[in-house]
């Protein structure tokens, strides 16, 4: 999917105990009412914010909630998603499951190891690159995966990696819109109302964005996408984690976008606009991947 302007990443990695405002903690948990379910939006509000969950921040929700800090530091350490310490500028996540292992992903994790000269779960002393092992990364098939900064990179060799890294600190997405040939405006429709998807009151790279409904783990919202075929850029009312797949309806017809062909990427869905003019465009609906095709007639 277009890659979302705020990422997390980007928003904080340089914060000490010492930035965490105590009034923003309490104005989160004054959003959320009482539960399990809402200590988890609790957190991830929290690392919205800070990018990782701060000791400081976790010992007032205690106190606020009545929790013990050794339950909060259960849920913080028990999902992949949280993070107990700040994170480089550039993610990394490696994948070390079974298909990706078989097909040489740890001699893959060895070369980030020696060129970033850290371990696993470690970040660089400048900051600038994190590098994460996961069992799974949802595209078993395409192995070795290696995922920077949400995007996918399938078959990886040790020969890749320096490549790689270059242009992780290049920027993936560094594109000169209006000189660069291969981004142009285009407008699309709902394969099924046919109704256009164009949203004039809201502007992205200088053009009406593309309007759509989203929702991810029980949160709905409106997305918008650049019009401009190869920008990525996107607006957002809502949070959505790197490497989630997000289920898009249109909002006139509330009909779900979808297509019957997966990701050649990452495998997951892909979403189908109909073209003006002729044609078809598909996007992938996992936050991250750049994957995107267009068929013109």
């Amino acid at each position: 999917m277009m890659q979302q302007k705020d990422v997390v990443s980007q928003k904080v990695n340089n914060h000490s105990q010492d930035d965490i405002n105590p009034e923003d903690i309490l104005k989160i948990l004054d959003e959320h009412s009482e539960g399990m379910g809402s200590l988890i939006a609790v957190l991830e509000d929290i690392q919205i914010k800070y990018g990782y969950l701060p000791e400081k921040a976790l010992r007032i929700v205690s106190e606020k909630t009545n929790r013990s800090l050794v339950d909060i530091y259960g849920v913080a350490t028990f999902y992949k998603f949280f993070s107990l310490h700040p994170k480089g500028k550039h993610l990394i996540c490696a994948c070390l499951g079974t298909a990706c292992h078989v097909r040489g992903a740890p001699r893959v994790v060895a070369e980030l190891e020696q060129q970033l000269s850290i371990k696993a779960g470690q970040t660089t002393e400048d900051k600038e690159f994190t590098l994460e092992t996961v069992n799974c990364l949802g595209a078993c098939a395409l192995g070795p995966v290696v995922v920077i900064d949400g995007h996918y990179f399938s078959k990886v060799r040790r020969s890749n990696i320096k490549q790689l890294l270059d242009k992780a600190r290049e920027g993936f997405d560094k594109v000169d819109i209006g000189k660069d040939e291969r981004i142009f405006p285009i407008e699309v429709s709902c394969v099924h109302c046919k109704h256009s998807f164009k949203d004039e009151e809201f502007s992205i790279d200088g053009y009406p964005s593309i309007g759509l409904n989203a929702a991810v783990n029980g949160k709905k919202g409106r997305v918008r996408l650049s019009s401009l075929y190869g920008s990525y850029n996107v607006s957002t009312e809502f949070e959505i984690p790197q490497g989630m797949v997000v289920s898009f309806t249109c909002p006139h017809c509330n009909a779900e976008i979808s297509d019957v062909s997966e990701c050649p990427d990452c495998g997951a869905p892909l979403i189908s606009m109909l073209v003006k003019g002729g044609g078809a465009v598909r996007i992938c609906s996992r936050r991250g991947c750049k994957n995107h095709m267009l068929d013109l007639v």
